[in-house]
């Protein structure tokens, strides 16, 4: 469920809103296309030419495109629990569309590997703490062992006064993309009411508990982090 933070759950079922998907990103995720490059390029540190990839939160497509191009020979599976954001990435796809094989459900839905490397990115906002350990412990038992697993979502320190600064700044920096004032307001209440956000530390520790060593932050764009770690 690969999403523009300004969006619930629901709103991937409205073909309307999936429709206008892939526009979101780039505005509402600060280096958007430089993340992705990131997260190819640690995949590659230790994905063969032929590796078998699992994309968690699917839908969409913009990761699948992009590991695809990048690397023809990769082996690429996607799974998104949204049919319309599926049918969505067949069409971002385009020509890859062939190489790739999508499954609707969430992990439990994954096919069981073993997989070479693992990405789930701007999805594990959407989990709270206890379903979020549970999903990236179900990608752990998927891989092989040292095999990387690239993350990166919804991330903010939340002491004092920290949270309302940080999507405060998270704010302006939609209206400085082009964003209408009004629809970020509604972003960031979106945010607020649907998206059980952690602090960096916590995110770290998830990956840690869930059977991954050498947890490395790579990205930081404002109110997003991403992380790379590697199977224990």
């Amino acid at each position: 469920m690969n999403s523009g933070p300004s969006e619930n759950a629901s709103g991937f079922t409205d073909p309307q809103a999936v429709a206008r998907y892939t526009e979101g990103p780039p505005k509402f995720v600060p280096g958007y296309y430089s993340m992705q490059s990131m997260a190819t390029l640690l995949l590659a540190e230790r994905a063969l030419d032929d590796a078998r990839v699992l994309v968690l939160g699917a839908g969409g497509g913009l990761e699948l495109k992009a590991f695809a191009q990048s690397h023809p020979r990769w082996c690429l599976e996607g799974v998104d629990p949204s049919a319309e954001m599926l049918k969505l990435a067949e069409q971002t796809l385009g020509e890859h569309a062939p190489r790739v094989r999508l499954h609707q459900g969430y992990i439990d839905d994954a096919p069981a590997g073993p997989f070479d490397a693992a990405t789930c990115l701007l999805t594990l906002h959407f989990l709270a703490r206890e379903e979020r350990l549970r999903t990236v412990v179900e990608v752990r038992r998927r891989l092989k062992v040292d095999a990387p697993f690239v993350v990166a979502h919804l991330s903010i320190p939340q002491g004092n006064g920290e949270r309302y600064l940080w999507l405060e700044r998270h704010t302006a920096f939609l209206v400085a993309s082009g964003v209408d004032a009004e629809q970020a307001a509604k972003a960031r209440s979106a945010i607020e009411t649907h998206l059980p956000i952690l602090t960096p530390e916590q995110d770290e520790a998830i990956l840690r508990d869930a059977g991954f060593s050498n947890v490395s932050l790579f990205y930081a764009g404002f109110t997003f982090r991403g992380w790379v770690a590697y199977a224990k």
